[in-house]
């Protein structure tokens, strides 16, 4: 037997699974033959091997096993230039391949400096699984941030997930990496931890993957990111000179496993939904759609709420090209789709982020700061650096990789705040006594600055308290958001429809609150997926009376939505009426469409997006004051309102007149800015949309007569339950 140049115990070590450094014992090393002459050792660690060859142009040396485990070596007398092993597996089976450690480090200093101080936000560039060439061969580089691992070891089907034979090279900062040659699209993989504390040792997803197993298997999968050809140049450069703030903005918020099912209940795929989904959105006029997060999720009961994959779409739909067809449709559609992104926790399963490398990474570590007791998630740590370049680079991947117009923040409130939904004594104030989060605030911060160096990007907050300056600029003390869900006028107009019309005259301020602070944020008015689910009922559901009144109230609360200052968001089945709740293992109740009453409630809803987009006056102008003016708001015994959007500039207007209460109302005297004929062009009470075709005849004529301080006056008819509109012509 050969005299050894390594220790016994390194040898151990390495069988074991608990060497540290494989690359001090692995590949190739210059050694010294009798203490004078230069030679060179190749250890390998094949312990699927009954014997192995070394083969060196042509030439086959065999290599002599050094300890049982299935380490084996082979000495040379000159530096080799290039090598194989020629392994003859147990089975009888004989393999040829490259050796892993041959090869030389991989990512820069550069880059893991940038990672250590938090600002590669382009991470998933450098960490995770990447086919590359390397040293003149083709393979796949992975790389996985675990500062407190003894040994991590990439294992899947291509080392038949022996944890012990491919244990990863440890760099600066705690990145461990290693080049895997002739691994390629398609190798499914996880790391494995061996923790430094308290004996920790797991299989662990890449949190950088670009494509998981389907749950529930959560192997994660090498995937390039460059196999798609996009057709959407068109859509991102005419995106790229939009200001969104005067945009119109209509968005149809769904969920892609519940929008439409196939035969059977079958889930369709990403290519088959696409379609579909772009016709419909399109013929219904909303100018985007918003997805539940498609984000790799374990459980499908969350509906995509905790992720474990921040940077691979649900294999559930298909493939991640399929996901870029999707997208790529909607755009050459005209639509755009924004994404719901959810930085403020994640699950505690043992395969994703939590207790990653044996300690709290990703999470915070006091439990005060690190758990959502009530959701059963972990806090990310937005304090530490590596954590908030993993979150904002997932946030820019989205935006860059796979062309994403938007990302709607989740639960933006419970990351503000260290007390959110805590008791008393149950969490920990900031450094100056308060129980603002200090290090989230500073992360939402970059993100938004990063995010909005994306040339048209969207940002969107949904936060629920009055928390300041949201949407506001970061270099002007903002948050730095574009909008802000505005969550107030939402629960209150819920309210005030719910009630029954008899007694809405003693809750009239729930009408009128939100104009007291509507342009101090840019605002989204949400009717979202929240408020459709856990016994809250239906958008339907939620309206009083019988069935005639349901619909009218909900005709009169669409209407008064599109009216009201702020950008547009419907949750998907409220457009045509669905009775029952929103159930996500199942499709939307598309038969009732045969139905008049859910066919033309839908036809208002149309109607609704194409009267929006057509009329400057009911988006240029949302987040100032000069947009809006109250023409009446003062009779509460009849819940009347009535009120003038404005165009930029006021040079244009419509007036909305709104009844909610089932008795009609005339002849009902307003005021207007101009004398001249008013075009009715709205009524939620035609008979095309469900209502009693009660109306103006088509529009009535403005006589130079003060009323409500306005210099000209008009009567018209107001219909039961119903919105009117009014455009002067001439």
């Amino acid at each position: 037997m050969v005299q050894l140049s390594v220790e016994a115990q390194e040898l151990e070590a390495l069988a074991g699974g608990y060497h540290g450094d494989p690359f001090h014992i692995l590949g190739p090393h210059a050694v010294k033959r009798d203490w004078t002459t230069d030679a060179w050792e190749i250890r390998a660690f094949l312990p699927q091997a009954s014997s192995v060859d070394l083969i060196q142009s042509q030439t086959a040396t065999p290599m002599e096993r050094i300890h049982d485990a299935g380490i084996f070596l082979a000495r040379l007398d000159a530096k080799p230039e290039g090598y194989q092993f020629r392994v003859r597996r147990h089975n009888g089976e004989i393999v040829q391949q490259e050796d892993p450690y041959r090869f030389s480090e991989l990512l820069t200093s550069f880059q893991l400096h940038l990672l250590g101080e938090g600002t590669n936000y382009n991470c998933y560039e450098m960490l995770g699984a990447h086919v590359v060439e390397h040293e003149g061969a083709t393979g796949t580089r992975f790389a996985v941030w675990a500062p407190n691992a003894l040994v991590v070891s990439v294992t899947g089907d291509f080392n038949d997930w022996d944890t012990r034979r491919n244990p990863m090279r440890l760099r600066t900062g705690g990145v461990w990496e290693i080049f895997v040659p002739g691994l390629g699209d398609g190798a499914v993989y996880k790391y494995f931890v061996r923790s430094r504390e308290r004996g920790y040792e797991e299989l662990k997803a890449d949190p950088y993957a670009f494509a998981s197993e389907h749950p529930p298997k959560s192997g994660s999968i090498v995937k390039p990111l460059d196999r798609y050809q996009w057709q959407d140049e068109e859509w991102m450069t005419k995106r790229a000179q939009k200001n969104w703030v005067e945009e119109p903005l209509s968005i149809y918020e769904l969920h892609l496993g519940s929008w439409l099912r196939g035969e059977n209940n079958r889930v369709l795929t990403y290519r088959e939904i696409a379609p579909k989904l772009t016709a419909y959105v399109c013929e219904m006029g909303y100018t985007h759609i918003e997805l539940l997060p498609v984000l790799e999720h374990p459980f499908g009961g969350s509906w995509g709420y905790q992720v474990t994959g921040y940077f691979a779409p649900t294999s559930r739909f298909g493939a991640l090209e399929d996901f870029q067809y999707l997208v790529d449709c909607c755009h050459q559609a005209g639509i755009g789709v924004i994404l719901d992104w959810v930085p403020a926790h994640f699950p505690k399963d043992s395969h994703g982020l939590a207790y990653f490398d044996g300690t709290a990474l990703y999470e915070h570590a006091d439990p005060r700061k690190g758990e959502h007791r009530d959701w059963g998630t972990l806090i990310f740590n937005y304090g530490r650096n590596e954590v908030r370049a993993f979150l904002i680079s997932s946030a820019l991947f989205w935006l860059k990789q796979y062309h994403i117009d938007g990302l709607r923040v989740d639960a933006v409130a419970s990351m503000l705040y260290l007390d959110y939904s805590r008791e008393a004594g149950d969490w920990a104030p900031n450094q100056y006594g308060g129980n603002e989060n200090l290090e989230a605030i500073l992360f939402l911060k970059a993100f938004n600055e990063q995010a909005h160096q994306v040339p048209g990007a969207i940002t969107i907050a949904e936060e629920s308290t009055s928390f300041p300056a949201v949407s506001r600029p970061v270099y002007s003390g903002g948050l730095g958001f574009t909008f802000k869900w505005n969550m107030g006028w939402m629960h209150d107009v819920l309210a005030y429809f719910s009630i029954d019309p008899v007694y809405r005259k003693f809750h009239h301020q729930n009408l009128t609150f939100s104009l007291l602070y509507a342009f101090s944020e840019n605002f989204m008015l949400p009717v979202s997926h929240d408020e459709v689910v856990h016994g809250k009922g239906s958008l339907l559901s939620k309206m009083p009376g019988d069935e005639w009144q349901r619909f009218a109230n909900a005709r009169a609360f669409m209407a008064f939505m599109y009216a009201h200052p702020g950008k547009k968001l419907l949750f998907m089945g409220s457009e045509f009426g669905q009775y029952e709740e929103w159930n996500e293992d199942a499709s939307l109740r598309w038969d009732i469409l045969r139905y008049d009453y859910h066919r033309k409630l839908q036809s208002l809803n149309r109607e609704l997006n194409h009267l929006y987009r057509s009329q400057p006056c009911l988006y240029q102008n949302d987040y100032h004051h000069s947009g809006f003016d109250w023409v009446d708001f003062h009779d509460v015994e009849g819940s009347v309102i009535a009120f003038l959007r404005w165009s930029r500039g006021r040079k244009e207007f419509l007036l909305f007149v709104c009844n909610f209460t089932p008795v009609p109302r005339g002849p009902y005297r307003l005021g207007v800015p101009e004398a001249g004929f008013y075009k009715e062009v709205l009524n939620t009470d035609s008979d095309a949309f469900g209502g009693s075709n009660m109306g103006n005849l088509g529009g009535v004529k403005a006589h130079p007569v003060k009323q409500h301080g306005w210099p000209a006056g008009l009567e018209i008819t107001i219909p039961p339950l119903a919105v009117v509109a009014f455009q002067k012509v001439s």
